[in-house]
């Protein structure tokens, strides 16, 4: 196949002209062209009122030596990707590689490590994801908060409750390997080359347990209700796992991909000896527009266009003082969602369907903090440091998991809000107008006030005074990282911490990635099981 430069499509044109100007491009009649893949597909909307859609294509075409010959500006070979399984190591394994935790990390080296023979065993805290649904909207529709499974906890992780979104900045051929077994497993095949793939939640549900069943289907055990309380070791050597505080699970090889919210996980492994330390992370709060508003900064008078679907947008600032402000993981057409995991402090996350068709675009508004801020050298300081800006949350938005929320304008003029203005908040059980101040540190509020403004500057409209904030957001990432050496292994040997919840890891994509990493690592020194 020959790889040819982005082609461009004005959004009245349709997948007709994209095949004759591949064929111009090439050089070649449109009978030479015998098909094409579609490797990447983005909008384009840098030319204000003039949104276009940009296409990378692999072209297969007759006599490909000869277009080759004729060095057409930006046409190369072109070989897919395709993953290629590590070769299995010699060493016997007494007992299957048991895997803790669900989500991304875990749910792909269970799948790696299943279609390799190795018949794992998963290990959930929470529930299967359709149990997981029911209590996660009874949390949301009544404050009532199951500790073990939420949308922190439970089969999928923390992102099946986001949008299921799959952009990454990692170049790694895994990568394709995650996008491949999703699409198997269900999701949109357009995933395979969209230039922001997303899933929703919706669908993303059905996803994760077909990733489940053909885990099983391979060999590999699942269990739930399952939370992993302790280790058995012998000296530093794993030798197995203790769960719900006394049944014992023997295994020489435990791969741990708990996510960033298990912070009693974090206590045992320190209660055992394994090393870790503190690390940055990013806190703040979520805001939101009207998406039409959105859409029309963005795109201008197209927008609405069904070819541009919903718009989207990313910024980032960064302060003299050094801190930097920035969004993360905008929903378009989402909801900010109650996320806690603890009783008595409020969490925000954002999500979205797959066809991102509600009234708000929601993003979270951070600001990086490092281990410096968290008054303590202890390796635990960061969690106690967001745990307390969760509870001063709980406490400001008047309990019951009510968020405090306030809109733009009231917050860059220091007073606290007495009525909604164009945006409806979409955060359940409640909210409660409040200052924002109060419940998130002075320079992390300070510095989102600098960045507001270099916002407006980027996306006209921005800093409208009806945006609603909600607070707070503050499990961006893990304030922990577990110590691994370049096996995947931590101090104790057997042990192999991934994703994100180990500190290595940021996103779906990311995670999955470094769990097929961890599973690879397995594999490559013991004999299937």
């Amino acid at each position: 196949m020959l790889k040819l430069p982005p082609i461009r499509l004005e959004l009245q044109e349709d997948e007709l002209v994209l095949r004759r100007k591949i064929a111009r491009l090439l050089g070649i009649r449109d009978g030479d062209l015998t098909g094409y893949e579609l490797l990447r597909q983005s909008v384009d909307a840098r030319r204000r009122g003039r949104v276009s859609i940009a296409y990378t294509v692999a072209a297969e075409v007759r006599h490909e030596d000869r277009v080759l010959r004729a060095g057409r500006p930006g046409v190369a070979g072109f070989v897919p990707e395709s993953y290629d399984y590590v070769q299995p190591g010699t060493e016997p394994l007494v007992d299957p590689p048991v895997i803790v935790g669900m989500g991304p990390a875990g749910l792909f080296a269970g799948l790696v490590l299943s279609q390799m023979g190795y018949r794992p065993l998963l290990l959930e805290r929470g529930e299967d994801v359709e149990s997981r649904r029911r209590q996660v909207s009874a949390f949301w529709s009544s404050g009532q908060l199951d500790g073990e499974s939420n949308v922190q906890f439970g089969e999928g992780g923390a992102g099946t409750f986001s949008d299921g979104k799959l952009t990454t900045l990692i170049r790694n051929p895994r990568c394709r390997k995650v996008l491949e077994e999703f699409v198997a497993a269900g999701a949109p095949e357009q995933i395979l080359y969209l230039n922001k793939p997303h899933i929703g939640t919706d669908r993303l549900q059905a996803v994760v347990k077909n990733l489940r069943s053909l885990i099983m289907s391979n060999g590999g055990t699942v269990r739930f209700g399952a939370r992993v309380t302790g280790l058995a070791l012998a000296g530093a050597e794993v030798r197995g796992v203790m769960v719900n505080g006394s049944g014992r699970i023997d295994a020489r090889v435990v791969l741990l991909a708990t996510g960033h919210s298990a912070r009693d996980t974090y206590a045992m492994l320190m209660e055992h000896g394994v090393a870790l330390h503190r690390k940055p992370f990013s806190v703040g709060v979520r805001i939101e527009h009207p998406q039409q508003f959105i859409d029309a900064a963005q795109y201008g008078s197209q927008a609405g266009h069904p070819r541009l679907g919903p718009a989207d947008y990313k910024l980032a600032y960064h302060a003299p003082g050094g801190r930097s402000a920035y969004t993360f993981c905008m929903c378009p057409g989402g909801q900010v969602i109650a996320a806690a995991s603890e009783a008595g402090g409020v969490v925000t996350n954002g999500m979205s369907n797959y066809l991102r068709d509600g009234s708000n675009a929601n993003s979270a508004l951070l600001v990086g903090v490092t281990p410096d801020d968290y008054g303590g050298d202890h390796p635990l300081a960061g969690i106690d440091w967001q745990r307390r800006w969760e509870r001063l949350a709980f406490e400001t938005g008047g309990g019951g998991y009510r968020a405090p929320v306030q809109l733009l304008g009231d917050f860059l003029a220091g007073r606290a809000s007495r009525a909604f203005g164009q945006v409806t908040p979409s955060y359940r059980p409640g909210t409660t107008f409040a200052e924002l101040d109060g419940c998130l540190p002075p320079y992390v509020t300070a510095t989102i006030r600098e960045a507001i403004p270099f916002f407006e500057a980027r996306v006209q409209g921005f800093a409208r005074p009806e945006a609603l904030l909600t607070g707070v957001e503050t499990r961006s990432s893990s304030p922990v990282r577990i110590d691994r050496d370049e096996q995947l292994e931590a101090s104790v040997r057997g042990l192999y911490p991934v994703g994100e919840g180990a500190g290595y890891a940021g996103g779906i994509i990311s995670s999955a990635v470094d769990g097929i990493k961890a599973a690879e690592q397995v594999a490559s020194r013991y004999k299937p099981f």
